[in-house]
């Protein structure tokens, strides 16, 4: 029965980690794609026979910045469908007889 009780525990914290990932990663791609747009423009305005190599630039960027939200996404789902802390519990339960 203690088992039950660590690996709820365990699931509720991963679920509680993994939300926190995804709204971080997705609040940091909102400011940086909001601050990226913004430079885009006053470049823009600033340089405008510059805009087609700032443009290109910009999308760059915005694909790496796209990238890092994506690994913390994969890494999320990872917790999620293939939880290494319950593995672990229920291979430590089973190697003491449990």
């Amino acid at each position: 029965m203690e088992t039950v009780g660590y690996l709820s525990n365990i699931y509720a914290m991963t679920a509680l980690g993994v939300t926190l990932i995804l709204a971080l990663g997705a609040a940091g791609t909102a400011i940086g794609f909001g601050l990226l747009g913004g430079k885009f423009v006053e470049g823009v305005a600033r340089q405008p026979e510059l805009a087609a190599t700032l443009l290109l630039r910009m999308l760059i960027v915005a694909g790496l910045l796209d990238a890092v939200t994506m690994i913390g996404i994969g890494m999320g789902m990872w917790f999620v469908f293939a939880n290494p802390f319950a593995d672990a519990l229920l291979a430590a339960v089973q190697a003491n007889g449990g």
